[in-house]
């Protein structure tokens, strides 16, 4: 049974005054296209699962005016709770965990952010490369040695 409003929520008699949507089960639905504005994927560079991404300084913060091109954007409250956690680096992957978020949602919303320089991404350090299968070979014959 899909039942759109709860107790104390519209629809109840309640008069709460409260707009949000509901279902029972999973609580305050909005659809992932809502919050990207109908986006799907980020046109910048691909941001990769493992990348770290970090609040920077926003322009203008240091005492510099801002940009005299720059637009008039205010940042969602998504994108404000991203900021948040990203003052220490987080991955693309824990930021979407962190915000119950679908990882393209979280992409887009990083995209923007990026776009007006309020985050930066982190690479991941490479990882070594994997040991030949010939000192592998020779470790295991080392372990059956013993």
């Amino acid at each position: 049974m899909d039942r759109r409003h709860g107790p104390g929520r519209p629809g109840h008699g309640h008069g709460t005054g409260v707009t949000a949507w509901f279902d029972d089960a999973a609580g305050p639905v909005v659809r992932p296209y809502a919050l990207t504005g109908g986006r799907t994927h980020y046109e910048g560079a691909e941001l990769d699962l493992v990348a770290l991404m970090v609040a920077a300084d926003p322009p203008g913060s240091a005492g510099d005016p801002p940009p005299a091109s720059a637009s008039p954007w205010a940042p969602e409250p998504e994108h404000e709770m991203i900021l948040e956690l990203c003052r220490t680096p987080l991955s693309v992957a824990e930021i979407a965990s962190d915000l119950e978020l679908p990882l393209g949602v979280v992409r887009v919303l990083l995209g923007d952010l990026l776009d007006h320089s309020l985050i930066q991404v982190r690479r991941p350090a490479p990882v070594a490369q994997f040991p030949s299968e010939r000192v592998l070979k020779e470790v295991i014959d080392g372990i059956r040695a013993l």
